[in-house]
């Protein structure tokens, strides 16, 4: 494998996940330093001030924060075509990258923020209000890809918006959507399936960490910790 550059992430991050994915279709080798989320090691802090994470260190000196710009430069430097082959192509990418990302992937994170306390004070009625736009948005993309016999979201071919969506979807399982909702959405978790099944990626996924019930209760920070480090 070709070494590209270094991930600072944590595995059970839905970004890294994609990262890790897109590197892997692509041959590419990304260096994961061990490290503790509670105490960054200065060569990080250098280097990323602001301190989020996952970013990207390139063997060829650039550095690059925000999961899905990583994932497209990874994409954009491969072989292997996860953005479209023509600009019709690259623009149905993008949209359903964006809507992963704002229509399912904004909401799952407001309830994840007031879940373990890092966004709002856990409330109730605003995890019921977020949850309605996460169903409104599954149910709409259940209808789209009850129609694309490919099973893909956007292209007839995997893409970097089958990842992302992959990778929001895996958040919503992990404390929005219990068993009873996800059988709803059964084009959603097909897609989630065929995804997360591709030989090249399937040690970055998996179900395991898929609630029964969604959580309708505050956690601790640290919980939260433990779910990005687990594999």
């Amino acid at each position: 494998m070709s070494s590209v550059g270094t991930l600072w992430g944590r595995p059970g991050q839905r970004q890294s996940k994609v990262i890790l994915s897109v590197a892997a279709i692509n041959g590419f080798e990304l260096a994961q330093p061990e490290w503790s989320f509670h105490n960054k090691p200065v060569e990080f802090t250098a280097k990323f001030p602001y301190g989020k994470i996952p970013t990207f260190e390139g063997t060829d000196g650039l550095n690059l924060s925000e999961g899905t710009a990583i994932a497209r430069y990874l994409s954009s430097i491969g072989t292997v075509s996860l953005l479209g082959s023509n600009v019709q192509e690259v623009a149905l990418v993008d949209q359903w990258m964006r809507f992963a990302e704002q229509e399912i992937g904004t909401p799952v994170g407001n309830i994840m923020g007031m879940i373990y306390g890092y966004l709002a004070p856990f409330n109730l009625e605003n995890v019921n209000r977020e949850t309605e736009r996460i169903i409104r948005s599954l149910t709409y993309l259940e209808s789209h890809l009850s129609a694309r016999p490919s099973g893909y979201v956007a292209l007839d071919t995997l893409t970097l918006a089958d990842f992302v969506l992959a990778g929001v979807i895996f958040v919503a399982a992990s404390a929005c959507l219990g068993a009873a909702e996800r059988t709803k959405f059964p084009h959603v978790f097909a897609h989630y399936a065929k995804v997360a099944s591709n030989e090249k990626v399937k040690q970055y996924w998996g179900t395991r960490q898929f609630v029964d019930v969604s959580i309708t209760e505050p956690k601790q920070i640290d919980d939260l910790v433990r779910i990005y480090d687990e594999k």
